[in-house]
């Protein structure tokens, strides 16, 4: 009788649809957060945030919403996936601009 007290109180319901609010406005944030860096991508950054990645003072406003509407650990994620594919997108342009012209010289 009491196991069904319990199981009927319901409260460890997960309200989905609140997950999935919460989880539209992160993504939210973060988009205007790295489409402020893309902006401002040639202004001298001089914040830090997580994992090392550095963004201008422009960008503080969306970075804090960026904070405040995700969980510490996802932006932590987000941050260190950005870095990874700036840094492979930089190899790769590097990488181009770095090859040496074939020479075939007829004797």
């Amino acid at each position: 009788m009491a196991m069904e007290n319990y199981a009927s109180r319901n409260i460890d319901k997960i309200h989905t649809d609140v997950l999935s609010q919460s989880r539209e406005a992160c993504y939210k944030a973060r988009d205007a957060f790295f489409a402020c860096l893309e902006k401002e991508s040639g202004k001298k950054p001089t914040e830090i945030g997580s994992v090392g990645l550095q963004y201008p003072a422009e960008c503080k406003k969306s970075r804090a919403d960026f904070e405040k509407n995700c969980r510490p650990a996802w932006v932590k994620h987000f941050d260190r996936l950005h870095c990874r594919n700036k840094t492979s997108q930089r190899l790769l342009e590097d990488k181009e601009t770095r090859r040496a012209k074939l020479v075939i010289e007829n004797r």
